[in-house]
Order: C-alpha cells, then structure tokens, then sequence
C-alpha cells in the first residue's frame, strides 16, 4: 500500500536530490503559468491587430524567445558570479554587474534589429501576403522589444539582489520568471510598437532611428574597452542571431496556420504559455548545468553522468504536470473571453502531447548544448540558454502545429 508519506519520498526522489530547488523551481513555474496566461490572453485580444498586420504573428515566438535569449542568459551568469563570489550590486560599469546590465541592453537593441530584418526577409521568401515593410518590422521589433526589456531588466536585478538576501538559487528561478515577465510584458509592448505601423511615417522615422541605434550598440559592446562585456558580446552575437533566425521560422509555421488560430481563439491562449514553458524548464537545466560545470561538480561528457542525469530527470518530470496546467489555464482563458475553445480535454490534449515532444528535445539540447559550449571555448550560462531556446522555438512550434493538424482542431 502507497501511503502519503511514500508517495511524497517518491516524487522527491524523481524532482532531485534538493527539496529546496525543487521547490523553488516549481513556484516560479506556477507564477510563470500565470503571467503566461495573461500573455495568451493579451494575444488572443489583439487578433483584428494580427488579422490587420500580417507577419506580426510571426514575431510573437522570437519575441518571446529573445527576452528569454538575452535575459535568461544573464541571469545565469549572474547566478554563477554569485556561486563563486564574484557578485555585487554597484553602479560602475567596469564591475561584473555592470559590464553583464550594459552587455544584455546593448544586446538586446541589436538582436531586435536582427529580428526585424529577418522577419521581414522570411515573410518575403515564404510569400506571407501584404507582409509589413522592412521598416515597419523593424520599428515593432524594436519599439515593443526596448518597452519589454526595461521592465524585464528591473526584475532579473531584483532577482538577483533577492537571491543574495533570501537564498534564492537563480539557476532554479530565473527562467521562469524572466519568461513570465518576457512573456507578460512583451506582447502588450509588441501591440503597443505595432500602432507605430499606420498610414503615417513614424514607423519609417522609428525604423531607421532604431537601425542607427542598434549600429551604435554594436560598436560600444565591441570598441569599448571592457573585456567582459567585449567576450559576452562576442559569444552572445552569433548565438542570438542563429537563435532569433530559427524562432522566426517556428513563426512561420504559426503564421501559416493562423486560420486555425483565429478559428479557435483559445489556441492563441495557448500559444505563449506554451513556448514559454519549455524555454523555462530548458532555462532551468541550462542553468543548472552551466553552474555546476563552472564549479566542477559535472564533467561535461558525451553520456551524462549522475549528477547531471538527476537534473535532466527531474526537469521531464516536472514537466509532466506543467504541460497540463498550461493546456487547463488555456481553457480557463477562454472562458474569461467567452471565445471559441476546442474544449478542455482537446486542450489538454494538445499541451500535453506536443509539450512532452518539445521536452525531450529540449532536454538533449540543453544538455549537449553545454557540452558543446565548453568544447568551444565558450561560457556555458551565455550560449546554452539561446541554443536551447531557439531549437526549442522550431521544434515547439512543428509539434504544436502538427498535434493540432493531428487532433483535427481548427481550419484545414
């Protein structure tokens, strides 16, 4: 007979060897499912916006991914400064903490730009309809991503100031939460950078201003002389420019099944809390990872070992319940907007299966992914989290659009 007690040590043996992490990992994802369903339901209102501006649907997983890319990132390397004591809140630029603030900003206004320039270059090549202008997606890009930024910002410091006052392990919070906030935040700021987009010319004012800026960005993160922020720079660029290139084609397949969305407005629900999800639980193990190789308690080998199989075990099983909630949460949105849902076990249903499919992906990236960024010389807490996320972003996005197909929701 399983008695309550049992059943508990099971599922604590199964969640890791931690309690306290895994606690704390579970939390933060509950608060982010939260946060992304008030994302889904921003999405789902702003659909006469997505149906008036083709290839803004586009952007919304790449948006999504690159407050993740970009902030996640730096949540890691700041959880693994304050791993090995090299962490203080100071305003000079010339501290870890400063060079890693103006490194992600900076970052972040270019791969913006990037974002925007090959959004714009795919909805050509795959023939989306009265597509925006180059300018035009430029200037949402970067309009909605500086608004979303400087609040996700604000809340990854927070985290990190938190975590040396209340014992927080940024490894176990920080992707979630920065996805939560990412999420929350970007899409209402990649609505509001839309209205930008209209009959008048400020979205080609904002549009090149945008690009003069981003070209000023670039040149301070490199000619600067700050090593810290020159190397994050270096390793970041190529990372988030691959990345933002591939969440863009994981738009491309939502883009072309957007009747099917805006058939069953539920599914744009969904569509954040989703993504968002398997980027946090591959942001967790991407941390945890990243953190145990810098301290040496994991040798980054072609099999992994014990203590990082306890890590990857433990996000899979974590998501198990997570993928439920969010195809629940989904429903429940649903009825708050009194809008068209396949109903709740069809919901669940989908959630579930293509979040389990995106998972066991994401776990072998995450993992091998760090591997790789150790073999190349590289800082793990910068490359993992970005490769993670945009591998996660195409491969999230075919086993969403493909289960939804499968299960037969929606337009054909």
């Amino acid at each position: 007979m399983v008695t309550l007690s049992s059943f508990a040590s099971r599922l604590g043996r199964i969640l890791g060897p931690d309690p306290r992490a895994a606690t704390q990992s579970i939390v933060a994802l509950l608060i982010s499912i939260i946060a992304t369903l008030l994302a889904g339901l921003t999405l789902a209102s702003a659909e006469d916006q997505l149906a008036k501006l083709p290839g803004l649907l586009l952007l919304v997983p790449a948006a999504i991914a690159q407050r993740g890319n970009v902030f996640g990132a730096l949540g890691s390397r700041l959880g693994t400064a304050i791993h090995t004591g090299e962490f203080a809140m100071t305003r000079r630029v010339d501290t870890v903490f400063g060079q890693n603030v103006i490194a992600s900003m900076a970052l972040s206004l270019i791969a913006a730009t990037w974002l925007a320039l090959m959004g714009w270059l795919l909805a050509q090549i795959f023939a989306i309809s009265n597509a925006m202008s180059l300018l035009d997606f430029i200037a949402v890009s970067v309009v909605g991503g500086a608004l979303a930024s400087l609040v996700v910002l604000a809340i990854t410091i927070a985290l990190a100031a938190g975590s040396t006052r209340f014992g927080w392990d940024l490894d176990n919070v920080t992707a979630p939460l920065v996805t939560a906030t990412g999420d929350l935040v970007t899409l209402p700021a990649l609505i509001l950078g839309s209205l930008v987009v209209g009959p008048s010319n400020a979205s080609e004012v904002v549009g090149l201003l945008a690009s003069v800026a981003a070209i000023i960005a670039l040149g301070i993160c490199l000619r600067v002389g700050l090593p810290l922020l020159r190397r994050i720079a270096l390793e970041s660029l190529p990372v988030l420019a691959l990345a933002s290139t591939l969440s863009l084609v994981a738009g491309i397949v939502v883009e072309k099944r957007l009747g099917a969305f805006l058939d069953e407005p539920a599914l744009l629900i969904l569509v954040p809390a989703y993504f968002g999800m398997a980027g946090a639980l591959g942001g967790i193990l991407s941390s945890r990872l990243g953190s145990k190789v810098h301290l040496g308690l994991i040798e980054p080998t072609r099999v992994p070992g014990r203590q990082a199989l306890l890590d990857i075990r433990s996000i899979a099983a974590l998501a198990v319940p997570i993928f439920a909630l969010v195809g629940l949460s989904a429903h429940l949105g649903s009825l708050l907007l009194d809008t068209d849902s396949p109903g709740l076990l069809m919901m669940v249903a989908i959630a579930f299966i293509a979040g389990l499919g995106a998972t066991f992906v994401v776990l072998a990236v995450a993992y091998y992914g760090t591997l790789a960024a150790v073999r190349f010389g590289l800082d793990p807490d910068t490359a993992s989290i970005p490769l993670t996320n945009s591998v996660l972003d195409l491969v999230g996005a075919f086993t969403l659009v493909g289960t939804i197909v499968m299960l037969g929701v929606g337009a054909t």
